[in-house]
């Protein structure tokens, strides 16, 4: 099970801390500001405050044991790149990094960041995707080979249990949880009868997924 760390959690950083966490992940989330990491407390597996986001007080949190972090500063170009450079430096494996603007996301890639997104731009490329796919709900990276989808069940499937479809066998992909009306199951029920308002998260490796959303459009 992978672990994430989020530094700076305005409404990007808490979304994509709380959604992980939600998905049975631990995470630990990281801000400035106390009053934001109380807010955040009860919704992640941790929540700290520090005064400032170098090396070494990063590293006294724990930041170097996580495999993904996520750095969520899009407005302070110079906190953004300060913070990637450290994370750099404390070795993880995989950091994914806001930017306010395409120069910040050069820069971003050029110290070492493996993803930066651009949320308008983010944003742009989802509703273009839902308008030509009209079941996938939303996406999550985790890193440069694996994705987490959020699907709403096509027409097909209505009435049928995730045991009869098995999603495992045919797509090489695994069910992480269901959503129905806002409530996330995070261990569905093989056996329960899918409803037309139920919504599936799946991960796997990108090139299955591309496959799956491919047989969604036929």
């Amino acid at each position: 099970m992978k672990s994430f760390a989020v530094i700076g959690c305005g409404r990007f950083g808490s979304s994509v801390a709380k959604t992980l966490y939600k998905l049975g992940y631990d995470v630990l989330a990281i801000d400035y500001s106390e009053e934001v990491t109380q807010s955040i407390a009860d919704y992640v597996t941790k929540a700290v405050t520090v005064s400032s986001f170098e090396e070494n007080v990063l590293r006294e949190i724990g930041v170097a044991n996580c495999d993904v972090v996520i750095v969520g500063i899009g407005s302070d170009i110079e906190a953004s790149v300060i913070t990637t450079l450290a994370v750099k430096e404390l070795g993880v494996g995989y950091i994914l990094c806001k930017a306010g603007s395409e120069i910040q996301e050069k820069i971003l890639y050029k110290i070492g960041a493996n993803k930066v997104i651009t949320p308008e731009k983010e944003m742009g490329m989802k509703i273009a995707n839902n308008l030509v796919s009209e079941n996938i709900l939303d996406k999550i990276d985790l890193d440069p080979n694996y994705t987490i989808v959020e699907i709403g069940i096509p027409e097909i499937w209505v009435g049928k249990t995730l045991a009869q479809l098995e999603i495992r066998k045919r797509y090489l992909l695994n069910v992480v949880a269901t959503k129905k009306d806002d409530e996330l199951n995070i261990v569905p029920n093989p056996n329960e009868i899918l409803e037309k308002n139920t919504a599936i998260l799946l991960i796997g490796k990108n090139e299955d997924l591309q496959k799956f959303e491919n047989s969604l459009k036929n």
